[in-house]
């Protein structure tokens, strides 16, 4: 980047006061990711059922949603051996589940622990802000607004 330019760098924050561990976040990212984006018909008739790419943790007193940083420079991105994991133009980090050899070396990587491995295919599984929808479903339905999505600007000199 040439000196000026500002880049853009869109996450979701969890705030972990007004969270009450409902896992709602983690049934709306799965429908989001669902070939239907219907709640019922993802749950009982969808193979291989959507798996959410949010996790709630529950460390109680507290519990908050874990999810992708989308970090300025991912290391789970730099352990990657078949560029399965990339930065897109957005700054949002893809898996791109047809590259994965299930290393696992991503989820090592991860200093946040937001990656996931799926169930039925045994690949990473990580968010993608909702890449293709008009917002990401986990913020959308919250029920007490304990995610939001911030857009950290950054500028290069």
């Amino acid at each position: 980047m040439s000196g000026g330019e500002k880049m853009a760098r869109i996450r979701i924050v969890s705030k972990p006061e007004v969270c009450i561990g409902c896992h709602l976040c983690e049934v709306w990212c799965s429908v989001a990711h669902s070939k239907s984006k219907d709640i019922i018909k993802a749950f009982l008739y969808e193979q291989p059922r959507p798996q959410p790419r949010i996790l709630v943790e529950e460390d109680l007193p507290e519990t908050y949603a874990l999810q992708c940083r989308h970090c300025e420079e991912p290391k789970c991105v730099a352990a990657c051996i078949a560029g399965a994991l990339y930065k897109d133009d957005d700054g949002i980090v893809i898996h791109d589940e047809s590259k994965c050899v299930a290393c696992y070396s991503c989820i090592m990587a991860c200093p946040y622990g937001a990656i996931r491995i799926n169930i039925e295919t045994k690949k990473p599984l990580k968010c993608d802000l909702c890449k293709g929808l008009d917002y990401p479903y986990c913020v959308k339905y919250c029920p007490n607004n304990a995610l939001e999505i911030v857009e950290e600007v950054e500028e290069y000199v």
